[in-house]
């Protein structure tokens, strides 16, 4: 019997500093608005959402800062590698989103970019910044279970 693990995703990038730098509160899936010189160039996997954030605007939720390479095959109908795009969320889900930025300052940041079903896809995850002192505490904490493991390791 086989075992189903991939579940259509095929991850296109990753985050990784997000967890460094925030707490993840929450976490929510939403779609993106792109262009079809976009699309292609998100297949070929050259994004970057590193620096990357949501906003809001007129009651919709758009992604700032995200690095979407010009395709080179499409000429004169390319696209701006940096432009604000439209995230496609549910009104219940948007109202969530933008009371939680309102009332209790966080912010919203992308931290998985996937393609689910043929889709593009991004994880948005509403987070708080960390300070200097807690991303210390994150490297102690990190630094100690690689030296704990390293030490188990040569024991046995």
């Amino acid at each position: 019997m086989k075992i189903k693990k991939n579940n259509g995703l095929k991850i296109i990038c990753l985050n990784r500093k997000a967890s460094f730098n925030y707490f993840l509160i929450d976490i929510f899936e939403a779609g993106l608005v792109l262009k079809g010189s976009e699309i292609k160039s998100v297949r070929n996997g050259k994004v970057s959402i590193a620096d990357s954030y949501g906003i809001e605007k007129d009651g919709e939720i758009f992604l700032i800062n995200s690095h979407i390479p010009v395709y080179k095959e499409a000429s004169y109908s390319n696209h701006n590698p940096y432009a604000e795009r439209k995230l496609l969320l549910n009104r219940k889900e948007i109202n969530k989103l933008i009371g939680k930025m309102n009332k209790d300052g966080l912010t919203i940041v992308p931290t998985k970019m996937y393609f689910k079903k043929g889709k593009a896809k991004i994880e948005l995850a509403v987070a708080k910044g960390k300070k200097n002192f807690d991303k210390r505490q994150t490297k102690k904490t990190r630094d100690w279970n690689r030296d704990k493991a390293r030490y188990f390791r040569k024991t046995s």
